[in-house]
């Protein structure tokens, strides 16, 4: 199939520690200004190279002009510019994005950035109305009229429906769902920099845990913290003078069915096949052959979801998979290997880019004490909305 061609690869990557407390606090110019600087001196690049600016649209400056908000505050001069808008996929989607303008010709060398700025609003603004603002509950909208009325709020609400329909059509138990949050706090305890870094948990901890919506438990679920990162995407000529081993953009695909886990067409079968489907014919690689799993994680459930619908294991069959395999850094399939969002700490829209830079990391040979022992190819999946926005990107060292 025509797609890309593994001409363009990520050369240098940056991100700042998630926190919940933040000991600076950055207004969106100066945090997106930072991130440029390190990941354009992690790959040995300046900021002369770029042409080209790809990012959010939560910047606190600036509600429309986004990107020529932070080409002007860079001073650069800008080829190819984007918003995305896919919630957690929108790491994901931006280097898919960047990686196809390159091979294109539209551009040479972009700078994909996320930051989220939730815990340092202006004290003068209004109070955050979750329901509004991320229920998408707005004067007309399906979800004001009606599903928030009647208390369908936020995500977790959700992603329990979807865990509740799954056990019923193919049996999934408590301890199973728990698994995948004990292997990716042990992946946690090895990164610096995650939040839970210096806080081990067991199964029965998880499943001690305060219920938060049934049938899942709040260890089970996303910290919201503070944080951003940034990903330098370059063509390959380029990317072959930079001080890190190039990691090529190999396959990509994307897929958005819905908005609302009401119209959500199904919900033990999700977008991610389609989008997943896509990138692996795109590069010719299988899920025999990757060596990380980097998978969204704002919920247990969707993990287990992600792994039957990107094909590394037959639809339902999640459960069972993840408790005969070892997820680990150390382990026998390799998955989240910074923690995940429920160890490492999701930063907002700026999360998901997490799993982007970790498989950067890892290819490079550069993720530290969890270094895994082979890694020449990652999977990364970013998923948006409630299982309904869904980018996948496949990566491979050169």
């Amino acid at each position: 199939m025509r797609g890309l061609r593994g001409e363009a690869a990520i050369a240098g990557v940056a991100e700042f520690a998630p926190t919940r407390k933040p000991e600076k606090l950055w207004m969106g110019l100066e945090a997106y200004s930072e991130l440029a600087r390190m990941a354009l001196d992690d790959a040995g690049l300046s900021i002369s190279d770029v042409d080209a600016v790809l990012t959010g649209n939560n910047l606190q400056e600036a509600q429309m002009f986004v990107p020529a908000t932070i080409i002007e505050y860079l001073g650069v001069e800008s080829h190819f510019s984007e918003v995305v808008d896919l919630g957690g996929a929108s790491g994901a989607a931006l280097v898919l994005r960047a990686a196809m303008a390159i091979e294109m010709g539209l551009c040479e060398t972009a700078l994909c950035m996320l930051y989220t700025q939730a815990h340092h609003r202006n004290p003068k603004a209004p109070p955050v109305n979750y329901a509004r603002d991320w229920g998408g509950g707005v004067w007309g909208s399906p979800q004001a009229e009606f599903e928030i009325p009647f208390g369908a709020v936020q995500g977790t609400y959700g992603y329990a429906m979807i865990a509740n329909r799954y056990a019923h059509e193919f049996g999934l138990t408590d301890e199973q769902r728990a698994k995948v949050a004990v292997d990716q706090r042990t992946n946690a305890l090895a990164h610096p920099h995650a939040v839970f870094r210096n806080t081990p948990i067991t199964t029965e901890d998880v499943l001690n845990s305060p219920m938060i919506c049934s049938p899942l438990h709040i260890l089970e679920i996303v910290m919201p913290c503070m944080g951003g990162a940034a990903v330098v995407v370059t063509s390959k000529e380029k990317a072959a003078k930079t001080k890190n081993r190039p990691v090529y953009v190999v396959g990509g695909g994307e897929n958005t069915t819905h908005r609302s886990v009401t119209y959500e067409p199904d919900f033990t079968h999700s977008p991610i096949k389609a989008a997943s489907d896509r990138a692996w014919a795109m590069s010719g690689l299988k899920p025999k052959d990757i060596d990380l799993a980097s998978l969204y994680d704002c919920y247990t459930i969707t993990v287990l979801l992600t792994l039957e619908d990107t094909g590394f294991c037959a639809k339902g069959e999640a459960g069972r998979f993840v408790m005969e395999h070892d997820l680990t850094y150390k382990g026998d399939f390799p998955m989240n290997t910074h923690g995940g969002q429920l160890s490492f700490g999701q930063a907002g829209i700026a999360g998901g880019m997490s799993h982007v830079t970790e498989a950067v990391l890892q290819l490079q040979g550069r993720a530290g004490d969890r270094q895994l022992r082979k890694c020449d190819t990652a999977f990364v999946n970013g998923n948006g909305g409630i299982m309904s926005e869904q980018v996948s990107i496949i990566l491979r060292g050169a």
